[in-house]
């Protein structure tokens, strides 16, 4: 009897024997770690200069990996992935200006408000106005918290919640345009060259330093490459409700990283505020309905 081609060899070891729950955990492991990391490299690699090391590690791996076509796309095609591309920009460098300010745990938090906004958003039914309540409550309760927060944190993490929001819709518009994962490898470099100028400008020669360069690579792979991977092997598996339910688990997985590797420990009325929001968005998953097609990470 001979084994389909498609059928891992015995012996081997391949995602596809990971059950998808553990998958998608996984990515959310690497992501909020690699963001801890990245936070006790600041001193050494500035905000900025991580995030554009990030988005290149991501976009050469990628782009040797998938050697998407580029050819043969409409203006339009191109129009969107250049506004992905702009998003997920946007996205990654408001959060790590972030928390570069206020604790990790709770710019997740704040910036989780933006697919909360996305799932709940053209919603007719009066239930869904309670997770939007209850997600409004829990920021509020941030503002009573004794520690207190540097405003430009908070605003920054605002920026990166509408900068995801941003990222969700046109992943959707990018994925029926773009095959496979070469929309986010198009978008990956279009972030990378907005951000080139600004990065050089903080760093200067300091971002050609091997120390610097590795170190760039190591949070870009936690960050983007590794968990980018795990995702896209889980939702071959998992609906797109389960993948939002787990996803809402990224602020308690970065909380317990800022304690683990930078000694960030919230305060009671803080982690109060972190469970309204991640209950918020576990209720707006589960109620949500389930969309047609495949689904995009």
């Amino acid at each position: 009897m001979t084994a389909d081609a498609s059928t891992p060899a015995r012996g081997t070891w391949t995602l596809e024997r990971v059950p998808a729950v553990w998958l998608v955990v996984g990515g959310i492991v690497s992501v909020q770690f690699g963001a801890a990391i990245a936070k006790q490299l600041f001193p050494l690699v500035p905000p900025t200069a991580m995030v554009w090391l990030r988005l290149v590690t991501s976009a050469v791996v990628f782009l040797l990996v998938v050697r998407p076509r580029l050819r043969g796309h409409t203006r339009d095609d191109w129009v969107v992935a250049l506004l992905f591309g702009v998003s997920l920009a946007t996205m990654n460098w408001a959060i790590y200006q972030s928390f570069a300010r206020i604790p990790l745990g709770l710019a997740v938090t704040i910036e989780f408000l933006g697919p909360l906004a996305v799932a709940v958003a053209g919603s007719r039914r009066p239930r869904d106005l309670v997770w939007v309540v209850l997600a409004g409550l829990g920021v509020a309760l941030l503002g009573f918290s004794r520690t207190r927060l540097d405003l430009a944190g908070v605003l920054f993490a605002l920026l990166a919640a509408a900068g995801w929001a941003c990222y969700i819709l046109l992943s959707a518009r990018t994925g029926k345009r773009w095959p496979g994962v070469s929309g986010l490898v198009v978008a990956s470099l279009v972030g990378a060259l907005a951000l080139a100028p600004p990065a050089v400008l903080e760093a200067g020669a300091g971002l050609l330093e091997p120390r610097v360069l590795l170190l760039g690579l190591a949070v870009g792979l936690l960050s983007s490459v590794i968990p980018y991977s795990l995702e896209l092997t889980a939702l071959r598996r998992i609906t797109p409700r389960v993948f939002g339910i787990l996803m809402s688990l990224e602020p308690a997985v970065a909380a317990l990283a800022a304690m683990l590797l930078l000694a960030e420990f919230l305060a009671p009325v803080q982690w109060v505020a972190m469970a309204c929001v991640v209950v918020a968005s576990v209720g707006s998953t589960r109620t949500s309905r389930e969309p047609r097609g495949p689904a995009t990470v």
